[in-house]
């Protein structure tokens, strides 16, 4: 019985905090309005661009994609999943922009 309580305990802690790392990615995703809190853009580009080969050209297009998004997919690639704002942002010619 105990085993079972335990494991209960830990399946309940896992769910909380899934669905707080849900609502916190949520709240990233959504357009910068009132009473949003704005990320640090220069921190999460520095970091989103930290092994692009051309990293000036990266840092110019995540910051614009930040300040307009209010949030930078985590790690140095992919994720876009993550920021839907973020990976929906084209360029004239169609490309991504968001690095």
């Amino acid at each position: 019985m105990a085993i079972f309580r335990s494991k209960l305990f830990f399946l309940l802690i896992l769910f909380c905090l899934t669905t707080y790392e849900l609502h916190v990615h949520a709240a990233e995703a959504t357009q910068v309005g009132e009473g949003v809190v704005k990320i640090d853009c220069g921190g999460r580009c520095k970091g989103r661009c930290s092994k692009s080969s051309r990293p000036n050209l990266c840092l110019r297009a995540c910051n614009s994609c930040c300040y307009r998004c209010n949030c930078v997919p985590p790690g140095t690639a992919g994720n876009h999943h993550l920021c839907p704002c973020y990976a929906s942002i084209t360029t004239h010619g169609g490309r991504l922009k968001c690095p």
